[in-house]
Parts: structure tokens; sequence; C-alpha cells
């Protein structure tokens, strides 16, 4: 195995596959029926996250171009009317006829699941489309689609209706040129809940495409209004050693060694390369993003696991040969030596075995193997021949190490106390008669006043509260060790039952919701913000799987008339309070609620804690990624980067009440 520490993977570098690409290359499986019928099964889901899925497919092919040696620019253009162009330099798409069905290549492509170049090992050396489908499932879900292909000679063009072709494949022009160009409008009868592009979203994937592909020049253009055109052009030639720096720049980090750690391999047959950069950060959080022929594997896999034992081993191994830990301490574990490493793992293999058409997880054993062995050579021999960063990177780790085992033993006190007590449950929680946690739900109300009037208007059979006071802990900035020492956050650990950290165990959650009720001001956003910080560090599954929800209590009461025929309204913003207000005839009263402890027991029931009629916010995690940044900025300790977001973000807020 031949190891490179100091060269990226550049895409001019890539060998070119020699291997004839024609009509015969393209291999028919099984037809297209199904994908209008069941389109999550392909793309996940007909929201926002599909709609974005079908560019990723058509940008994939041309990434695959530019991993074969073939493409080096690739445009990808928002069209007015939300029609997405897709443009590439590479060889374009065979425009030959296809001896199995008749027809074009090109027609198969975009008409026939599972046809494409990637099957029969000639096409592509390494491909990110592995499945084949992307072309056709895209063409299946669009209005229409029109492809351009240029040969050198000729420029052929062909048109497609909700997956069919409207007519053959004809030449309509000459071209010197070479390349692909896709044209297509997603259709808004299977996209119906928004059939309209994130600028944002798309820029964010294709700059990780750009990472991920050193020299590789990706343009994104917005052109829906072409009064006001906004263009990016992404090029790397650093690769994922600039991805390590963008990130830290991004979220405002200080790193606490000064240059990025580069690692590559390819093995011996060339059908897998291997790269890995990595850097330690003064953050206690770590940050792995893993990559497989450019796809995200957002649920990890053999690359990960190979990379987090391998990093674990060689840590320990350098601490027990240069005395940095006693023959009487304990290994450091893969927590300690992660804490505030910020690394981008991207392997590129000829047959990738992926989890689904999403790619979620990588299960090649042999990529767990290999990346082993890079990280066991090379980490070691860069920590020998670097000993000033071994010693601040070993410092973090034992830190962490110390931090953990006084957790550790917090977390026992914190045990012990509440078995001398003969409880297991914060003495402030009222909680509910079921233990039914598919019906139970838990309210975290923000002061005395607010929890004495929610303890008399819940429900006892399902509904649990635990009032919190005074400031919390903001765990951004704080260990686990701090965590467990916190009074204000012991509480919510002991009734939630199921653990944080490495403990944590979703099956021991004794509240099926976790409500966060708070005023609807400054103090209460913050208390909500504190809360969503340390759910999201220490107890992220809960979030993943849909159990935190924000309660909605009324800004504003409405009363109609007086004494015994009084009717009472409640608003939630200025404008339902101005609807009400102009529906109702005759004398009102309208009272402007400062906080929850403003509410008695019947109206906080009535209007936040009852099932039929409460309003309640559901905490999503749609992208870890995003709200990790978000989390480091918002609760960090730079202030810079925390009055630029604010100022970016302003126009969104709502109800703001200073």
């Amino acid at each position: 195995m031949e190891l490179n520490e100091t060269n990226n993977i550049n895409s001019s570098e890539i060998t070119k596959v020699e291997n004839e690409y024609g009509a015969d290359e393209i291999q028919v499986l099984e037809g297209l029926e199904a994908v209008r019928k069941r389109p999550g099964m392909y793309i996940g889901s007909t929201g926002p996250k599909g709609l974005h899925h079908l560019v990723y497919e058509i940008v994939d092919n041309a990434i695959d171009e530019a991993l074969a040696g073939y493409c080096t620019k690739i445009d990808v253009s928002i069209l007015p009317g939300n029609v997405i162009e897709v443009k590439d330099n590479g060889r374009g798409i065979p425009v030959g006829i296809n001896r199995k069905t008749g027809l074009s290549a090109v027609t198969v492509v975009f008409t026939v699941l599972h046809a494409g170049g990637k099957f029969g090992g000639g096409g592509y050396k390494v491909s990110g489309g592995l499945h084949g489908v992307g072309a056709s499932v895209v063409n299946a879900l669009s209005t229409w689609l029109e492809v351009k292909v240029c040969d050198g000679e000729d420029l052929y063009f062909q048109r497609f209706e909700r997956g069919k072709q409207t007519d053959d494949i004809k030449i309509i022009g000459k071209s010197t040129d070479r390349g692909t160009t896709v044209t297509f409008k997603a259709d808004n009868e299977i996209f119906q809940e928004t059939d309209v592009y994130d600028y944002e979203i798309l820029e964010k994937r294709l700059r990780e495409q750009a990472f991920l592909n050193a020299g590789v020049h990706i343009e994104l253009s917005d052109k829906r209004d072409p009064e006001n055109i906004i263009t990016n052009n992404f090029v790397y030639e650093g690769g994922i050693k600039s991805f390590v720096e963008y990130i830290h720049r991004k979220k405002s980090l200080d790193v606490i060694h000064p240059s990025v750690m580069y690692f590559a391999a390819t093995n011996e047959d060339d059908t897998a390369s291997v790269e890995v950069a990595m850097q330690y950060n003064d953050s206690y959080n770590e940050f792995i993003l893993s990559f497989a022929n450019n796809i995200h594997t957002t649920d990890g896999g053999t690359h990960e696991e190979g990379f987090k034992r391998a990093l674990t081993r060689v840590m320990n191994d350098y601490a027990r040969k240069f005395n940095k830990l006693k023959d009487t301490d304990k290994n450091l574990t893969g927590e300690d030596v992660r804490e505030g490493l910020t690394a981008i793992i991207s392997v590129k293999l000829k047959e990738a075995e992926f989890e689904g058409q999403t790619k979620a997880k990588l299960g090649n054993t042999e990529i767990r193997t290999m990346v082993d062995k890079l990280i066991s050579d090379k980490l070691s021999a860069y920590l020998e021949e670097n000993p000033g960063v071994a010693k601040v990177i070993f410092e973090k780790a034992l830190a962490s190490s110390r931090a953990r085992e006084a957790a550790r033993k917090a977390r026992e006190s914190v045990r012990r106390k509440t078995a001398l007590e003969n409880t297991k449950l914060p003495g402030k929680l009222a909680d509910c008669q079921s233990n039914d946690n598919q019906i139970t739900e838990i309210y975290i109300v923000e002061g005395d006043s607010a929890g004495g009037s929610a303890k008399g208007g819940r429900d006892r059979r399902f509904q649990a509260i635990l009032p919190l006071w005074g400031k919390m802990l903001n765990v951004e900035k704080a260990r686990l060790d701090k965590v467990y020492g916190n009074d204000k956050l012991t509480p919510v650990i002991t009734a939630l039952g199921c653990g944080i950290g490495d403990e944590f165990d979703i099956e021991k959650l004794r509240y099926g919701k976790v409500i966060i009720m708070a005023d609807a001001d400054v103090d209460g956003s913050h208390i909500r913000t504190l809360l969503l910080t340390f759910f999201f560090r220490f107890m992220r599954p809960l979030i993943e799987q849909g159990h935190i929800y924000i309660a909605q209590p009324p800004l504003f009461r409405i009363t109609k008339g007086s004494g015994k025929k009084q009717e009472h309204f409640y608003a939630y913003d200025d404008v339902e309070r101005d609807r009400i207000l102009a529906s109702i005839e005759g004398k009102t009263e309208v009272q402007r609620y400062k906080g929850l402890g403003e509410m008695d027991a019947e109206q906080l029931w009535e209007t936040t804690m009852n099932p039929e009629t409460r309003l309640m916010l559901k905490v999503e995690l749609s992208d870890a990624e995003a709200a990790d940044e978000t989390f480091t900025i918002l609760m960090g300790d730079k202030v810079e980067p925390r009055r630029e977001f604010i100022e970016k973000n302003a126009k969104y807020v709502q109800n703001l009440d200073v």
C-alpha cells in the first residue's frame, strides 16, 4: 500500500478510465414504473429535502465524470420559475444505440431505472451515483426535462415529460465542445409542499462537493430575479484540508495547533482511496463528517468506525510510549481523544456498498481496515515528528479524561444522595400517575410561580411538572462534570431518567413528550435556548426522535362583556389579536400577558396544556451540521460572530418582548 501524506487527490491527477464508454456500457436492470407512485423510496421525501435531492442526483453524475478524470467545470443554475439547469464539460452521455433496448443510450439513462455506466465496471472507476437511478428518477419526478449532449462534433437534444420521451433524440446543431446539460422543472403534483429551491441549501451542498474534489470548479447561480442575479464559485485546491479550515472559520473556533493534519492512501489495485483531514480546536465538542464517493454518509459506516478505532489506539499507544499516561492510569476513551476534534473522512471506491438509495451509511468492511491502517501508520509518525502538536492534543485529551472521571464521581454522588433520600426523583417534581411513556409528558417550567399554576392546572394522570429557577448552565462552555454538578440541570437529568452522554439510553425515558414552557420574553427565550443546547449536546436522540416540544402560551387575553356574561378569547400574536378584536362587537378588554405566572391554573390548562386545544412546536433536527454551527455561534465565547448571526437573522424574529 502506497501512502501519501502531503498531496491532495486532485481531479487533474486522477488516472482517466481508459475502458470504452459507449452505448453498450449502459446496462439495463429494471423499469421505472414505481418512482412516481412511491417517490419517497428514491429521494427520501416529497418535501424540501426531496426537492433539493433532485439537483444532487444530476450534479452527482457530473461529479462522477470529474472522478473519472474528464470533467473540470460544473455550472448549476436556478432559472426563473424554479427551473434547474446543470451543465458539465465531461464526455457527454453516450448518444449511440443500446443494443439491448434498441434505444439511444441517452433515452435509456433517463427512462429506465437502474440504467447507467456504473454497473459493468467499464464506464466509471468510482461513482457516487452507484445505484444508477439518479437521472431516471429526476426525469420521472419532473413536469419536463430536457437534455443536451455535445460529443465534440454534434449537439444532440431530447425532451421528456413526466418521465416519458416526447420525441427521439435528434441533432440540433454542431459543436466542438463536449459535455452534458440537463434542464428540468420539478413536478408540483409530486412536490405539493413546495417547488421553490433554497439557494443556501444548494450552496452548502455544492461547496461541500468542491472541497471533496480538489480542483473541480463548481459555479452556482440564482437567476430567478434577472435584476439581482446571485453567483458563487467554489474551487479548492486544498481539498478537504481547506474544508476543515472553513469549518473552523465558520464557527469562529480557535485551533490549538496551527496546521491541518492530512493523510491519504490508495490501495494496490487502484480501486479505493482514502483521505483524512483533522485538526483540534478549543471547544468541548467533536465534529466528524464522513463521505463515500462524495456522498455524505450521515449515519457513518465502516470508514468512520476504522478512523475512530485507530485514533483511540494510536493516542493511547503514544501516551504509553512517551509516559503521558502512568502505568496506573486508565486508557483514554474515544470521547477523550475526540474532544475538540474536527475531522473529514473521504473515501472513494469502485464497489461502494450503501444502505438504501439515500446512502446514509457505508458498509464496505475492507474500508474499515484501510482507514485503520492509514491512521495507525501516518498519525503515529506525525505525532512523533511533531512533539509540540502531540503535547497540546494530549493535554486536551487528559483534561477531558479528568473531567469524565469527575463526572463519574458526581454522577455516583447524585445516585448515593437520591438513594439516601429514598427517592430517585427531584423534590420539586410533581410526577404523573401513569408510567406509560407513550402518553406521559413532562412540562419543564420557568419559575416557581408558573410552576404552581401548572401543577394546579395539569391533568395529573399523564402530565408531570418540573419547575426550574435561576440561571442555568450554558453547556456549550462546559464539560460533562460541570453538567452533573449543576443544580439546575441535575433535576432534569434525574426526572427524565435516561442519562446523558455515553450513558444515554432512550429506552429509559420516562416521558414521551418533554415540553419546555417559558415566558414569551427575552428571559424565556434564553431559558429555552439553554435547555435546547443541553438537549442537543448531551441528549441529542431526544431531538432526533421527536420528543422535545416548545409550549406556546398565548400573548393576549381578550375579554368581551362583563359580569357573568363575560367571554374570553386568546390570541397568540398581534395578527390574531387584531382579527379577534375586529370580529367582536361591543366593549372589550385586552390583557397582555407578561409571563406564565399571570395565568391562573384554569387559564394555563385551557390555553397551553390541554391536548385538545393547545398549540405546541415540535423541535426537529433536519440538519445536524447546521444546528451544531448555530449552537456554537450563539452559545460560544465569541461575540462578533454572534452579533453577525443576529444581524443576519433579525428579520425573522417574531413577538420580541423587550
